[in-house]
């Protein structure tokens, strides 16, 4: 911080009375120094940064801060108030406030002093030495780190936090010299992991804190700081060694599932700035109570905050697995702007015809009273939507894979497969590379220092240019080609190749029930329509898909009218409500009696699946909407038709569930039907399955 802050910085006598006029009375420092070169301009950027969240921390400090057009070069202002000033801290005023300015998109510089000033205001003596400090220059030499008053300790602790730990373990364990001769009593041990919504300030003010106070009751204290983007995580053996885990956070901490079967302190983040020996006796007494958290409640999925990282792609998984889940990362995060999109465009069809695509922008004309004005306007809104689609696949595939450092380099990867045409298998290239790219990145080992500018600067730097060198040099044009082939092959399919299509679309929609493979096919079919002029046979396979997805719920739904003895009390009940969720093309209404009787309705289902995708494509049946049910029906080609595909699978998956349940005979001694309507013989391993007549 040596060309940060110097003697024309500092004001030991700051008379504000509110954040506002001391920001103002700070910045006039800085403008006075050159360092800043419109003044309301750059206090503009000062409050809609403090209008996001307040910058008062306990213990009587405030730090305004923001990164702007108006800075010339990084600089620190510091202020003493007398009478304080209300940064929104949760203890009071703040007489110490420290007023830090970045240029703009200087996020390194912006991240580095954040970071180390934070470690440095959790050190008791260097608030002292501030409070108590006579003079400008001298305080400015404090801030840098000059005085050896306990500051320069602290600045170095800032430099490597890890070192900090580390040495504080190696302390703790060792003990003093007196009790080299015995052997030294194992000392309790905590890891910790704190993060904030900014990943700086109270990520590492926690950190120190909480560092800080194991120190002084003989605790072993290893922290892992979730900052703004990517974290280095605690080696496993830390995490197995410890006896206890304290998360501080703001924020879902990542990758919970580390951290179950131990004792845990779940708190905000200032908790552990501000009572972190509470934290540690607190979860020193849950140990001694035997108190754990669940072993898999952790990583569940579906937990709060969870990400895909968390949910899958764990150490001890196969590729396969991960591959997996990534991939379905990224059509989840798609999926939402696939309904948008396509019903707006399907809407807009509706309304103004199939012509709508021609209509002028509705930002040079739109007449309130036309209704083509609304089509052309609703038309374009979901088509704004659907350019989104590839980007965000290929984003929220590196994300899976590498968590928010993966996104910019997957979101750059996804905008260029559509500028060269690769489309949708452009954009799962993009994905999978990006996430890679950045996986390396994070593998190299770099001094402490830099690791506030990796997530903000140097990832996204480098992984968006080897990943655009990549794109448009190396794999772009081969991917495009193929995508290209098969575009012309599918609007070539007539005939037998297209009813065979069909039919494999239905299998697939029907074989795990909004599973993997059954986002596979809806995502095939999204992909095609993904255009403002979509062809036939992409419009076809639409139309089989969303078909073949409503034949499951619509099935067990009347099959649980027709022969209600065959179910139990829950799936009449469950069947009820699959009417409404097939006919809204959910097709995971059906997922309650594929449970409790796999082997009997999966098979029937994907049966009645293909027939209906088969029939689909027989009937020349189109669909713009990638979504809706039976509510899009007026969108869909050949109507009554495609009506006749659903019902004829429909009546084929009810028969095949009623012939195979009633043939179902239970073994001696045994019940027809386990808890839910299962069929134990079905469901328990090693049971002997019923004898079919």
């Amino acid at each position: 911080m040596s060309d940060m802050i110097t003697a024309d910085l500092v004001d030991l006598d700051l008379s504000a009375d509110t954040k506002e006029a001391a920001a103002r009375a700070l910045a006039e420092r800085m403008v006075a120094q050159g360092r800043v070169t419109d003044l309301d301009g750059f206090l503009a950027d000062v409050a809609a940064r403090e209008a996001q969240m307040p910058t008062g921390l306990d213990g009587g400090i405030g730090i305004p801060h923001c990164r702007s057009e108006h800075v010339t070069e990084p600089t620190l202002a510091f202020g003493r108030s007398a009478a304080g000033v209300d940064f929104g801290a949760a203890d009071g005023p703040a007489d110490l406030i420290f007023l830090i300015a970045a240029p703009a998109g200087a996020d390194d510089a912006h991240l580095t002093i954040l970071s180390a000033l934070a470690r440095q205001l959790m050190n008791a003596e260097f608030t002292a030495a501030l409070r108590s400090v006579g003079d400008a220059s001298a305080a400015a030499a404090l801030i840098r780190g000059e005085e050896p008053t306990g500051a320069e300790s602290v600045a170095e602790g800032a430099e490597d936090s890890v070192a900090v730990s580390a040495a504080a373990s190696a302390e703790t364990a060792t003990g003093s010299p007196d009790e080299e001769t015995r052997e030294p009593e194992r000392p309790f041990r905590v890891v910790a992991v704190t993060s904030c919504p900014t990943g700086i300030a109270h990520t590492y003010m926690a950190a120190e804190s909480l560092e800080n106070a194991g120190r002084e009751a003989g605790v072993e204290v290893a922290v892992e700081t979730q900052g703004s983007a990517g974290f280095t995580r605690l080696d496993p053996a830390v995490i197995e060694a410890a006896d206890g885990v304290i998360f501080a956070h703001d924020v879902p901490v990542r990758e919970k599932d580390r951290f179950a079967g131990k004792p845990t302190v779940d708190t905000g983040v200032k908790a552990a700035i501000n009572r972190p020996g509470e934290l540690i006796g607190e979860v020193r007494d849950k140990a001694a109570r035997g108190e754990v958290t669940a072993a898999g409640a952790a990583g569940a999925a579906g937990s709060s905050g969870a990400s895909p990282v968390e949910r899958g792609g764990g150490s001890g998984e196969g590729y396969g697995t991960k591959l997996r889940v990534w991939l379905m990362s990224g059509v989840s995060y798609m999926v939402p702007f696939v309904a948008a999109g396509g019903l707006l465009i399907a809407l807009g069809f509706a309304i103004g015809g199939y012509e709508i695509n021609k209509a002028p922008s509705v930002m040079d004309h739109f007449v309130w009273s036309q209704a083509d004005s609304w089509a052309a306007l609703l038309f374009q809104i979901g088509g704004v939507a659907f350019a989104f689609l590839v980007p965000v696949l290929a984003g929220y595939i590196a994300y899976g894979m590498a968590d928010r450092p993966g996104l910019v380099p997957g979101f750059v990867g996804g905008s260029i497969a559509l500028t060269i045409n690769a489309g949708f298998l452009g954009g799962l290239a993009a994905g999978l590379i990006s996430g890679a790219v950045v996986m390396a990145i994070q593998r190299v080992r770099i001094p402490a220092a830099l690791r506030g500018i990796m997530p903000v600067v140097v990832i996204p730097l480098i992984s968006s240019a080897v990943v655009g060198f990549l794109m448009f040099v190396v794999i772009g044009k081969p991917i495009a080609s193929a995508q290209k082939a098969m575009t012309d092959w599918l609007s070539d399919l007539s005939g037998a190749n297209a009813i065979l299509l069909g039919a494999l679309l239905g299998l697939m929609m029907c074989f795990d029930l909004g599973g993997p493979v059954n986002k596979v096919a809806y995502a095939f079919a999204t992909a095609g329509i993904a255009v403002s002029d979509p062809s036939d046979s992409a419009m076809k396979i639409m139309a089989a898909v969303m078909a073949a997805g409503m034949v499951p719920p619509l099935a067990m739904a009347l099959a649980t009218t027709v022969r209600s003895r065959l179910f139990n009390a829950a799936e009449r009940e469950n069947g009820k409500a699959a009417w409404v969720l097939g006919a809204s093309f959910i097709s995971e209404g059906a997922i309650p009696f594929a449970a409790a009787d796999p082997l009997r309705v999966i098979p029937s289902s994907m049966v009645g699946g293909a027939v209906t995708g088969a029939l689909s494509m027989a009937f020349g049946a189109t669909l713009r909407a990638p979504h809706g049910g039976i509510f899009v029906v007026p969108l869909i080609g050949n109507p009554l038709l495609y009506l006749v595909a659903i019902a004829a699978g429909v009546c084929v998956t009810t028969g095949l569930v009623i012939v195979l349940k009633g043939l179902r005979r239970p073994t001696p001694g045994a019940v027809a039907q386990g808890p839910g309507g299962a069929d134990p013989s079905a469901t328990t391993p090693g049971a002997k399955r019923p004898v079919a007549a």
